[in-house]
């Protein structure tokens, strides 16, 4: 069944669109504080379609994420006794706990390994601001981490170019029916093991 193959078309038609670039800023600012979406799904196939402008689509997507980044730093300074029971309601505060236990154990390199952490990384920086982690080395950590990540993503798909785009609009369906399938393991494991 072609379900996939349409969604992929479409969204690297819309990369194309002259206002992406703002989009995919608008995306990673939210991403980083309260919005379950990751930038990737745009920053990739953004970068497919212009793959001469890797570089400044993973620079904006960097920047627009650690600024966001300061949102969710912010949200848990401030605001933690709102969102708490949010949090706990969207599944996320298991991912809290393991983030604050990341932050005991390692500080810093918390926020670093956030990037490529499967937690999302708005539970870090609410985190971050809930324990008042100092602002210079969460921003900084959080341009390493976030940064590394985005300019990985953009440099493999810009180097891939055309024959990975070729070869990801051929097998797309099959990507995606067999991420399905992993992620209903995963939670089926998840509830077994829980």
């Amino acid at each position: 069944m072609r379900l996939f193959s349409p969604l992929y078309n479409r969204v690297i038609e819309w990369s194309r669109h002259r206002h992406a670039p703002r989009y995919l800023a608008g995306l990673s600012f939210a991403e980083s504080s309260f919005f379950p979406i990751p930038p990737d799904v745009m920053l990739a196939p953004m970068t497919l379609a212009n793959p001469n402008r890797a570089w400044y689509l993973a620079g904006l997507t960097t920047i627009a994420s650690v600024v966001g980044g300061v949102l969710g730093y912010l949200i848990g300074l401030f605001s933690f006794e709102m969102i708490e029971p949010l949090l706990q309601d969207a599944g996320y505060y298991p991912k809290y706990l393991q983030a604050r236990e990341w932050f005991d154990q390692w500080g810093f390199w918390a926020i670093f390994l956030a990037g490529f952490s499967p937690i999302p990384y708005k539970v870090f920086t609410i985190t971050a601001g809930v324990i008042s982690m100092a602002m210079l080395p969460f921003v900084a950590a959080s341009f390493i981490g976030r940064g590394a990540r985005f300019f990985l993503v953009a440099g493999l798909m810009a180097w891939g170019g055309e024959r990975m785009e070729g070869a990801l609009r051929k097998h797309i369906d099959r990507i995606g029916w067999a991420t399905v399938l992993l992620v209903v393991v995963g939670l089926i494991a998840y509830r077994l093991l829980t």
